[in-house]
């Protein structure tokens, strides 16, 4: 998530590592596969060992399932409370806390083949930053590399009672940095996305020129 004003922070006061933990904990003991965000990344990556962005990590879960599979993940978030249980689980893996919309101040070294923001990290930013946090994504990836997204669209599908972007807003905000759509879904099993969809998974690439 990012910044001091984020929808993220208001909702939870950003107290809810744990408890987001234990909800995920709980969804994979009932049977519920929760890697699916992961397994849809691995798909995409040609190469056996590429270096992967999670942006708004949380607590972990996708760069972890990700570094199983053999990628190189680093995670971003500006909540401690869900990096903490992102160390605690893999203390070995790079996890950064710091502001998605100022990912250059981090240090991080760009040439990323894939960054994903999935959990409804884009509609959950600071009102106004999203334009600049999407530049951001764009500038760590290397040519060609890929921009992952997983928002909701309608209140049925996001923890606020609205919308808070649309995808004509957001393929805007890529095409201005530089990023082109290849691929949009309803879900992260790939099922074909829709106009009036309540949920778009979205693959936009870097320009290669």
């Amino acid at each position: 998530m990012t910044g001091d004003r984020d929808r993220w922070a208001e909702l939870t006061g950003g107290q809810a590592g744990e408890e987001y933990a234990r909800r995920f904990a709980r969804l994979a003991a009932s049977g519920h596969d929760v890697h699916g965000e992961a397994h849809f990344c691995a798909t995409l990556l040609a190469e056996p060992a590429a270096r992967v962005l999670d942006a708004g990590c949380g607590t972990g879960r996708i760069a972890i399932r990700l570094a199983e599979l053999g990628h190189s993940c680093t995670g971003v978030d500006i909540d401690p409370s869900m990096l903490a249980v992102a160390r605690r689980e893999a203390p070995v893996q790079e996890w950064l806390l710091g502001d998605l919309a100022r990912l250059d101040t981090l240090g991080l070294e760009p040439g990323y083949d894939l960054t994903i923001a999935a959990g409804n990290v884009i509609p959950l930013l600071a009102p106004g930053t999203e334009a600049t946090v999407v530049r951001q994504f764009a500038a760590v990836l290397r040519s060609g590399g890929l921009l992952v997204t997983g928002m909701g669209l309608d209140a049925a599908h996001l923890p606020l009672p609205e919308p808070t972007v649309t995808l004509t807003e957001f393929d805007q905000w890529c095409g201005e940095a530089g990023l082109t759509l290849r691929q949009r879904y309803a879900t992260w099993s790939g099922e074909p996305y829709e106009d009036g969809c309540g949920y778009a998974v979205s693959v936009h690439s870097r320009s290669t020129t």
